[in-house]
């Protein structure tokens, strides 16, 4: 993957600076680098919801589902306290082959998670501190992480006292501030050009799923995203796919699923809410 635009991860936030996401990395010297990465649960999450968008597409299930199986299907779900039986055995491969999206992503139906069988890693940068860790060689020179570490100032306007200062008071005036509306706040990002590698696997993953989630990846090349802040702009990528060679043929799960569509609906809304 390369960035096309910066790419925002927060780890935390120390006051009005958002502080990207670091992974310790272990060099060969002993040394210890805090290098900066985009979570594999963050990646997981884009794919998920490309995933539901591709689903949603097949079964024409908007606005028919109750919001607990919505939110299991686009983002995982949450444990709740339930009485109802857990889906296990016949019934949970019944669901799996009706509905891939949980068959690959798994996820949280009433008091019992389901797993997926997709499997992610994180996101790493190409940096020389992250190479002990990264998949494969590549041509140097590569940047340093200092090299890709960018640290970006925002601004915004608080709308709430803006054209009433007749009726506010300047909180500031007593301390010497400016008592201007203008918040400021900072993002760090990696830079535009940044290189990263990641990589998928399924684990014991049917005909089905490993067609879903090839589609899921390659409209992840088309449209998918990294990290936050996409609403500015942030997350731009441009993601190339290795394959490995002789990958058996794929069956079309477009055609297998939507053939099953009433099934598959009424076994979503049979599902614990």
């Amino acid at each position: 993957m390369t960035a096309r635009s910066p790419i925002s991860h927060r780890g935390e936030l120390i006051g009005t600076t958002a502080i990207g996401r670091r992974m310790k990395i272990i060099q060969p010297d002993g040394s210890v680098e805090l290098v900066p990465v985009i979570s594999g649960n963050s990646f997981r999450g884009v794919l998920r919801r490309i995933g539901e968008e591709l689903l949603r597409d097949v079964l024409g299930y908007e606005g028919q589902l109750p919001l607990a199986v919505a939110h299991t299907l686009r983002n995982g779900g949450a444990i709740v306290k339930s009485q109802v039986e857990p889906i296990t055995g016949r019934r949970l491969h019944h669901l799996r082959e009706l509905i891939p999206q949980i068959s690959v992503f798994g996820g949280a139906i009433g008091a019992a998670p389901i797993d997926g069988c997709l499997r992610v890693g994180h996101v790493v940068p190409i940096v020389t501190e992250a190479t002990p860790i990264l998949r494969r060689e590549y041509p140097v020179p590569i940047p340093s992480r200092f090299d890709i570490e960018a640290l970006e100032s925002y601004s915004h306007l608080d709308d709430v006292t803006t054209g009433h200062a007749a009726t506010t008071v300047d909180t500031d005036a007593e301390t010497g501030g400016s008592g201007s509306p203008v918040m400021r706040y900072d993002i760090e990002t990696l830079a535009p050009g940044t290189r990263f590698e990641s990589w998928v696997q399924l684990n014991r993953g049917s005909d089905l799923d490993y067609a879903f989630a090839a589609d899921v990846l390659a409209e992840f090349t088309r449209s998918g995203w990294l990290g936050g802040r996409t609403g500015i702009g942030h997350g731009q990528i441009a993601t190339t796919l290795t394959e490995p060679a002789g990958a058996a043929p794929m069956v079309d799960w477009r055609e297998i699923v939507a053939a099953r569509r009433d099934e598959a609906l009424e076994t979503l809304l049979s599902l614990p809410a």
